[in-house]
């Protein structure tokens, strides 16, 4: 599995594609090429998987129970509009024109690290997003998620 770390600063042209920055390109072991898979994203972002972490998920999901309603309406949100893609020889990914919508991408775009995979948000949207969120409330998340598993220090 691939795991990314950075932010990176990209512009879409005129045909919704970008340049993939270089230190993403480093992440990437040369033996596993540069596929992807592009979905929807959480909140509003998009997801660029490589085709390698992607595999794996879509098998998962792909196994999920489709008896049950809510398998059915999360697979249909997480797997319609996913698409493959891959770099133009110029080095540019074009982003699917119903995917950029969704994302409401227009010029200035962040690629964001999100572990396993990359998000791509608006860079006005992604900035308002850390700008609404407090360090009390970081901190707050951050012991709701990864406090409990017995490593703390108690200093009473």
């Amino acid at each position: 599995m691939i795991s990314f770390l950075g932010e990176f600063e990209v512009t879409l042209d005129a045909k919704g594609r970008f340049l993939l920055p270089a230190g993403l390109k480093k992440q990437i072991p040369e033996t596993d090429g540069l596929h992807f898979v592009i979905n929807r994203g959480f909140e509003k972002c998009l997801s660029l998987y490589p085709l390698k972490n992607w595999q794996p998920l879509a098998d998962k999901i792909n196994n999920l129970n489709d008896f049950k309603p809510k398998v059915r309406e999360f697979k249909r949100f997480f797997l319609n509009g996913a698409t493959p893609v891959e770099p133009d020889t110029a080095g540019r990914i074009l982003l699917p024109p119903r995917l950029k919508e969704y994302a409401g991408l227009q010029k200035d775009v962040i690629l964001v690290s999100a572990g396993q995979r990359l998000e791509i948000w608006d860079s006005n949207k992604y900035n308002e997003f850390f700008e609404s969120f407090s360090p009390d409330a970081f901190s707050d998340l951050a012991a709701e998620v990864m406090g409990g598993g017995g490593n703390e220090l108690d200093l009473e």
